[in-house]
């Protein structure tokens, strides 16, 4: 099931996205159950959630219970935003780094966050952003300590991200600002819509790329990952506590603009496409602030 939050004349609403004839519709999910959460991340925070949210679509895509909109970040304010450095082992030779024994984390705000088709506004602070294509985990249930085995359990579903980043800011300021240099507002592409955990049995063998201007700059699969979604889990929730609605941003494979020779950097006019197996195309254009 792929789910999706769109901006309707009125109000943001979650959908189900039913796919006809190469034709993407989407049905009001509320519409078929006038019990359900308005928002995705609510829905996620039901125990069965997923279940109702999946008898709704299947229920309003009978009665032709159709919405129009245009859509935004399936989750537009996700709880916590995980992030994951150097977790491909292509990735990680392409920069000569050491491949970490284990995982690289630091965060976005949610302020970062951004759906398909809104402009990557470019900071005048920073002259080297630079894009990422990512799979992106959605966390659907509560816990901490949880063991690789049992992580499967807890992933809602997956959807794409575009990890976009000021390298100026994250390596060369004092000290290394790998915050602020992750998280300007607009930096977190993500959509364009969650595809559920069960149409997706092997995040782990998912082919990635991404495309500048039509140019093929990332192409790699998932089967480079260093930690899975599940061994990412185990290792954050040793000290910290995952909810419905968090999101894990899994690390992005070669062919960054910064190891480039000469460095590719993003300007303004610039068009994204992010691409992964079985997930869609999530595509952004790039705006100069």
């Amino acid at each position: 099931m792929r789910l999706a939050t769109v901006q309707t004349l009125h109000e943001p609403r979650v959908v189900g996205v039913h796919s006809d004839s190469g034709t993407d519709r989407f049905v009001d999910l509320c519409a078929a159950d006038a019990g359900l959460p308005r928002t995705l991340s609510a829905i996620l925070a039901l125990s069965d959630g997923l279940d109702r949210a999946r008898a709704a679509f299947a229920k309003g895509l009978a009665a032709n219970q159709f919405v129009t909109g245009n859509p935004l970040a399936p989750l537009p304010y996700p709880g916590k935003v995980f992030c994951i450095g150097l977790n491909y082992r292509d990735h990680a030779l392409e920069t000569k780094a050491q491949i970490p024994g284990e995982p690289i984390v630091f965060s976005k705000f949610s302020s970062a966050i951004v759906g398909p088709g809104v402009p990557i506004i470019l900071p005048r602070a920073s002259h080297k952003v630079d894009y990422e294509a990512e799979l992106v985990v959605v966390i659907g249930r509560r816990g901490k300590l949880i063991s690789a085995a049992d992580a499967p359990s807890y992933i809602a579903g997956y959807m794409i991200g575009n990890d976009v980043s000021a390298r100026d800011w994250q390596t060369e300021k004092p000290g290394k600002q790998w915050l602020l240099g992750k998280t300007p507002d607009t930096f977190g592409p993500t959509g364009p819509w969650l595809v559920t955990a069960d149409e997706i049995p092997d995040p782990c063998n998912l082919g990635i790329r991404l495309r500048l201007n039509g140019q093929t700059m990332q192409d790699s699969t998932t089967k480079e990952l260093i930690f899975s979604p599940a061994k990412l889990i185990e290792h954050i929730t040793k000290v910290v506590t995952i909810d419905p609605g968090d999101i894990i941003f899994t690390g992005t494979p070669p062919g960054v603009g910064v190891a480039r020779t000469p460095p590719v950097f993003l300007k303004d006019g610039d068009q994204i496409e992010v691409e992964i197996d079985r997930l869609g195309v999530l595509k952004s254009p790039v705006r100069a602030e």
